[in-house]
């Protein structure tokens, strides 16, 4: 039976921070499905068919280790990784607000279903500080977002904040 992890984010956009998750969690399952969020509450600046299309894209260079699946899911993280037959949830930490919160989720997640599992992957020193929410401000107040997307991401989210791509 094919071991099956479900690893969920709003990803808009998706950085290098969520990429190193993703490719570090392939490792580990048969089947990473990647969820894309649709959460209206966050405000994306980016539709929910362009991010699981950057999601797509970028996936598409992990190579070795799980099949990656990109599925945009609404409502409980919990329901939609039963939805498809994960075992798991992987989930990435930055720092110990991170693990607060995600703490939190894990309780509530493990009353709601305690088949499922919750996997927490540290996130690499060198992506520790990067955070969509963060990425989208430097692109839109004129910094250079370079460090923190690839290239494609870099040029989509130019191409939204209306700066020219170089």
């Amino acid at each position: 039976m094919a071991r099956t992890a479900f690893n969920p984010g709003t990803f808009d956009p998706i950085h290098n921070g969520h990429t190193d998750i993703i490719a570090r969690a392939a490792k580990l399952v048969d089947r990473l499905v990647i969820g894309v969020a649709i959460n209206e509450g966050k405000a994306p600046m980016f539709t929910l068919d362009e991010r699981a299309e950057m999601v797509r894209e970028e996936t598409a260079k992990i190579s070795g280790g799980a099949e990656i699946v990109v599925l945009p899911y609404e409502g409980l993280t919990i329901t939609a990784a039963r939805q498809v037959g994960a075992h798991m949830i992987v989930r990435g930490l930055r720092a110990v607000a991170d693990f607060e919160f995600e703490f939190q989720l894990t309780a509530m997640n493990q009353q709601l279903d305690r088949e499922i599992e919750t996997v927490f992957m540290m996130a690499d020193p060198r992506h520790q500080a990067i955070a969509s929410r963060l990425v989208k401000d430097i692109a839109v107040l004129g910094g250079d977002v370079s460090p923190f997307v690839s290239p494609a991401v870099r040029g989509r989210l130019l191409a939204k904040v209306g700066r020219p791509i170089q």
